[in-house]
């Protein structure tokens, strides 16, 4: 068993007259500071999946297992970083970056050190009484992996963090969160849209099918790409042929609209 286990988990949807059935049988195990990549098209409950995990709501059927107990019964702290940042407008970046240790009663000298500390590492100097409104979409969201990160979560999910961002700010926030996650060995889940995306910073890809959402099938990413940056990863001789594996698996599980709800992001070819 995995650090992370998904035994059988499926979840339904109920209404007052019928239900839907948004994840069926979702079985697979993440080891301890391993990345993986959820990818799949919108509507496929890649999403549900990480909500499931994070505790915010319960599975219908199955079990969520993490470092040998129930998630119910789990203490480990779990971050969360979405597409939006949800920064306070009225609050500065430092007291944005330490609501997490003030809910939980951990507001200390020491955390407001290690929070400066984490601002100047993601390239965020001197902004702790700034407000977001000051700053661009790829600022605020490295303000937002920030909080994320000043908690110490043993588990990071990512919900397409990066898919509301331009390109090359996108880009460059890939290879920062890739290398941040591996300095402080996080085990992390990414849930994207983006073939490449999903290739360039993960150890694994578990690809979604959809109605109802299910594993169809998983992908280990060559050593090679693993070993590198992202930005690096896109350039490499074996990206190119794990993008045509991923991507002709998809269009043979998936209906031609599906398909196009995916979005490849296959630079090489620019």
């Amino acid at each position: 068993m995995g650090f992370l286990t998904l035994e059988n988990v499926s979840h339904h949807y109920f209404s007052k007259d019928s239900y839907t059935k948004a994840l069926d049988n979702i079985t697979f195990s993440i080891k301890e500071n391993e990345f993986i990549a959820i990818l799949g098209p919108s509507g496929c409950g890649k999403s549900t999946i990480l909500s499931i995990i994070a505790g915010i709501m319960s599975q219908t059927e199955g079990k969520v297992i993490v470092n040998q107990k129930p998630i119910q019964q789990s203490d480990l702290a779990i971050g969360y970083m979405l597409q939006q940042d949800y920064l306070f407008p009225w609050k500065t970046i430092m007291e944005n970056v330490l609501i997490g240790p003030k809910l939980q009663k951990q507001n200390t000298k020491t955390t407001r050190k290690k929070a400066t500390s984490l601002l100047e590492e993601v390239g965020l100097k001197n902004v702790e009484n700034a407000y977001p409104d000051s700053l661009s979409g790829g600022m605020r969201q490295r303000v937002a992996l920030v909080r994320t990160l000043i908690t110490d979560p043993k588990i990071l999910l990512l919900d397409e963090p990066f898919s509301a961002l331009d390109y090359l700010t996108k880009l460059k926030l890939e290879d920062l969160v890739s290398s941040l996650l591996q300095t402080y060995k996080k085990t992390s889940i990414l849930v994207t849209h983006d073939i490449a995306e999903a290739i360039s910073m993960s150890d694994r890809i578990l690809l979604m099918g959809a109605n109802p959402g299910s594993i169809v099938e998983t992908f280990d990413i060559p050593i090679e790409l693993r070993n590198e940056i992202p930005f690096l990863v896109r350039r490499h001789p074996k990206y190119q042929l794990t993008f045509d594996k991923v991507w002709d698996a998809f269009n043979q599980i998936n209906s031609q609209a599906t398909k196009q709800e995916v979005v490849p992001s296959n630079e090489t070819d620019s």
